[in-house]
């Protein structure tokens, strides 16, 4: 019998990801946690903590495989999370203009009692950002509520020439590993409908 599949995300983001490889999960449930990062916690540390706190606070009932996720931006070891307001937006994205930065994303898989975490980490470059460009992007107000102020499948497309890692990721969900960690767990694609 398959596994009911929780996703661990009120992301609209994760669930079109999901339905990119033919996976509709059973319910959503969100957790409510504090996501404020720890004095010194490194990017790699915070987002594997976050992915893991949502699966301990959300819990998965016999039968159920939980799947959780976190996403941050890291440049060095600044940790660039949802900004709190335009001027931390544009703060964020002055940081990031012309230089490479990392986005990391936590994967967390938990069954019967049992949790099994994966990191992907995805190196991102945005080109020199203008005044002029950037006072437009802010103005969309496509930076709410993603972490370091962008979502790169939007306006901020603009502003990345490369990236070395995984697109889906980036997004919020790195589909060949979630993937790869749900088939070990019993649950499977369906065909997609063209």
């Amino acid at each position: 019998m398959t596994p009911r599949l929780i996703l661990g995300s009120a992301s609209p983001r994760r669930l079109q990801l999901l339905a990119q490889i033919g996976i509709t999960p059973d319910e959503l449930r969100a957790a409510d946690i504090d996501e404020t990062p720890r004095k010194d916690e490194a990017p790699r540390d915070y987002v594997r903590r976050i992915a893991l706190a949502k699966a301990a606070a959300l819990g998965a009932k016999p039968g159920e495989v939980l799947l959780c996720a976190d996403t941050t931006v890291a440049l060095g070891r600044r940790i660039l999370g949802k900004p709190e307001d335009r001027d931390e937006a544009a703060r964020f994205m002055r940081l990031m203009s012309g230089r490479r930065h990392r986005v990391l994303t936590a994967i967390v898989l938990h069954r019967d009692g049992d949790s099994r975490a994966r990191l992907v980490e995805t190196q991102v470059r945005m080109r020199p950002i203008a005044a002029a460009e950037l006072e437009r992007y802010l103005e969309i107000g496509d930076w709410q509520g993603k972490a370091g102020a962008y979502a790169i499948q939007g306006a901020a497309a603009a502003f990345i020439p490369w990236i070395q890692g995984s697109f889906s990721s980036v997004v919020g969900l790195p589909l060949a590993e979630t993937a790869a960690m749900l088939a070990s767990a019993g649950i499977f694609g369906k065909k997609v409908q063209p």
